[in-house]
């Protein structure tokens, strides 16, 4: 099985876990690392994921811990978003088969939406509980865009090949879906565009201009989604173009008026724009705007382009409507007549010398020629307005309709003036929010403004008056008043009945619970939670996580964490108390005096310490009891346990002691075969690493090693050297920098 040395040792920390008898069980995970795919040739792990390239998404990771699971464990692979918090992880992979395996690989596939450079992974256990350390950062991409971009000035998926224009220009992405969820990476010239990272590139600059998705330092290249090359050219002079000054710039409905290119050019094409928008069709050296067509008032322009010209458009022109005039409707639209109740309309106009007719459902009112009028009848009503003056003869224009309704009912309808929220909130204010006049077809009319302070009012309350209640509103402050209320409204022969509102208020009393504690460490623990409310008369339940469990007793005893509350029904509405969370012991609370890895010198100790714990016990290799108190001595190599107590919890920490290198890279060996300076020793700490590229090159340059996890063991016997005295060159390097240099003599 393909994996890597790991700084502790199973088997003594196996022994320790049979031995040790605890109602609490504690384990070691281990950040997850990287592992080789057995699926594809070669044996390397990754350490950057570029997924989604001919729908690939596989990879590994090995998983190691220490200690003993129950059988109904699961293991869960965990992935951290881009930034590496773990707030909300996303699931890689639930393992229920490795609950006696503590080394193996395992696959995972990541999301689709996977985008970033700070991804975390973890793994977690649920039998026991238990989080493990997170791993290093990665990069990680779901490539879902593989394919190359095209980009183009006026985004319809032309590649336009080079662009010459005397203004900048705006180059897009315009040939995947939903263009702006991703980032990109724009160059101009091969020089990279900083900060530039939408799917649109504002060209202030001549350049050859191209763009790639952007899928991070590792992954970008691997994504095939460099796009077409643009070759922009700006600032040219240009041709200067401008659109003919026209007769008019004002028009009535009867005009029409020709606007022209100032010059033309049998070379060049023509494209005329309104308000900066392309007009279908307009593609001559002229163009007629028709004063009769809806909308024609606008600003048009003029563009040029051809193979021998940079694509240039005109200043605008600016044609306006000379008949625009406006006829306002001043009233509302629905309003209601009641018997011996008048109602005035009135409209209002930008008109040069308006003359006005009144209309009643499609007929002439005789006489009525003023601004305004009034009503007593039901009916539909509107005015027409003539412009008498100005410059392009008589028009005449239409108010908006006015609907008057003499209702046959009236709709009342009572509402929470506040935001009212049933056995939460302690107060409340009914009122009336809305009144409809009711037609005899059913139309309703909202007449609310109108009548609102029209009416008279009673409130009543399960079926009974309300004694004083009379207003639009009511008040109410107590759950004593809980109830079903209505309010009937009265006007003239109108007697209407509102909606039913129902009210339940709650108490404004408060109940408060405390308890001896607040953490649990195993099933023999009590914790006990109390109230200094008297129950005795109350209807109560305690509940765990909004679950009862309990319905008696003044206080409870608590067995298992969770969140406690006590709940009393008052009136029908739930009283709830203060809320006490009781959480599981934190094994953070011990800690050591030192990191998990140390480096002494050799011949020298070290004392580690701990602190937190009630009993403790220290382990080395072999399983062996070095000290029964909150400290240990340290003389030697190895991985020592720590076993804790706080009552009846445990927790296991480790330390891993190593020696201090005391001697350099050696650039001399003799291979004479005596044993002695016969082969290349380095310190260890390059050798045996497994992040640590050992190469060796012959005077040639040519490489004789290329190893990582070099085990002191070169030259083989096997390698012959033709002279007395040959030099090679070495270099020890990391994943990200060369840690030593040099040259080796060899001696024969």
């Amino acid at each position: 099985m393909k994996t890597n040395y790991k700084n502790y040792v199973f088997s003594a920390v196996f022994v320790l876990f049979c031995l040790l008898q605890s109602q609490a069980q504690a384990i070691v995970i281990n950040a997850p690392e990287p592992a080789d795919n057995p699926n594809l040739s070669g044996n390397s792990p990754w350490n950057a994921i570029c997924a989604g390239n001919g729908g690939f998404n596989e990879y590994f990771v090995n998983i190691s811990w220490a200690g003993t699971v129950n059988a109904g464990n699961e293991f869960i692979l965990e992935l951290s978003d881009a930034q590496g918090n773990f707030g909300s992880p996303s699931i890689l992979k639930t393992i229920t088969d490795k609950n006696t395996t503590t080394d193996f690989d395992i696959s995972f596939a990541i999301p689709e939406t996977t985008r970033g450079q700070g991804y975390k992974m973890r793994v977690r256990s649920t039998d026991p509980v238990k989080t493990g350390s997170a791993s290093d950062a990665y990069n990680m991409y779901y490539l879902d865009v593989t394919t190359n971009l095209n980009i183009s000035q006026a985004g319809d998926g032309v590649p336009p090949g080079s662009v010459c224009s005397p203004d900048p220009i705006t180059l897009q992405v315009d040939n995947i879906t939903n263009p702006e969820t991703y980032q990109y990476i724009w160059y101009r010239s091969g020089t990279l565009l900083t900060g530039e990272t939408g799917h649109t590139l504002n060209v202030t600059q001549s350049g050859m201009y191209n763009a790639f998705v952007d899928y991070g330092p590792v992954c970008t290249g691997s994504g095939n989604t460099d796009s077409n090359i643009v070759d922009v050219t700006i600032g040219t002079a240009g041709e200067g173009i401008a659109v003919a000054n026209p007769t008019r710039t004002a028009l009535c409905r009867t005009d029409t008026e020709t606007l022209s290119i100032d010059r033309t050019d049998a070379t060049w094409n023509y494209r005329w724009y309104k308000d900066g928008n392309p007009i279908p069709g307009a593609v001559a050296s002229s163009f007629n705007v028709n004063g009769a067509n809806v909308g024609f008032e606008g600003e048009y322009a003029v563009e040029i382009s051809g193979n021998s010209i940079c694509t240039e458009r005109s200043a605008p022109i600016t044609i306006t409507n000379a008949e625009v005039y406006t006829v306002t409707r001043d009233n509302p639209e629905n309003i209601v007549v009641l018997p011996s109740q008048t109602q005035t309309l009135s409209i209002s106009t930008t008109a040069n010398a308006p003359t006005y007719k009144w209309f009643k459902d499609g007929a002439e009112i005789s006489g009525e020629t003023n601004a305004t009028l009034e009503i007593t009848q039901a009916g539909d009503y509107y005015a027409e307005v003539t412009q008498t003056g100005g410059t392009c003869g008589l028009s005449s224009k239409n108010s908006e309709v006015t609907r008057a309704v003499a209702p046959a009912s009236f709709e009342i309808i009572a509402g929470y003036q506040d935001t009212y929220t049933s056995c939460e909130s302690t107060s409340t204010v009914l009122e009336v929010t809305t009144i409809n006049a009711v037609a005899s077809d059913g139309t309703k009319t909202d007449v609310t403004t109108d009548l609102a302070d029209t009416f008279s009012y009673q409130w009543e309350k399960d079926g009974a008056t309300v004694s004083g209640e009379t207003n639009k509103i009511i008040s109410l402050a107590s759950d004593a008043e809980n109830g079903e209320y209505k309010v009937n409204a009265i006007l003239d022969s109108y007697n209407e009945d509102s909606n039913v509102l129902s009210v339940k208020l709650l108490t404004s009393e408060t109940v408060l619970i405390e308890s001896n504690s607040t953490t649990y460490c195993s099933a023999s623990d009590i914790v006990t939670i109390t109230t200094d409310k008297d129950l005795s008369a109350e209807s109560f339940e305690w509940q765990r996580d909004g679950v009862p469990v309990g319905t008696t007793g003044q206080s409870l005893d608590v067995n298992a964490t969770g969140t406690y509350r006590l709940v009393l029904d008052k009136n029908g509405c739930s009283l709830i108390s203060n809320e006490i969370t009781i959480v599981p012991f934190d094994e953070d609370s011990i800690t050591l005096n030192v990191e998990e890895e140390v480096v002494i010198p050799e011949g020298t100790s070290l004392t580690v310490r701990a602190q937190g714990g009630t009993a403790y016990s220290w382990m080395n290799a072999n399983n062996e009891e070095m000290s029964n108190t909150d400290s240990v001595t340290i003389t030697e190599e190895g991985t020592y346990t720590l076993v804790a107590r706080v009552d009846n919890c445990e927790v296991v920490k480790q330390v891993s002691v190593t020696y201090l290198d005391s001697f350099q890279v050696p650039n001399v060996i003799t291979v004479n075969g005596d044993g002695i300076n016969d082969q290349w020793i380095i310190p260890n700490s390059f050798s045996n690493k497994a992040d640590v590229n050992v190469i060796i090159y012959n005077e040639q340059g040519e490489e004789v090693l290329n190893e990582f996890d070099y085990k002191n063991n070169w030259p083989q016997s096997s390698t012959a050297f033709t002279r007395q005295n040959m030099v090679f060159y070495y270099k020890i390097r990391d994943a990200s920098e060369v840690l030593k240099q040099g040259t080796i003599t060899v001696i024969r």
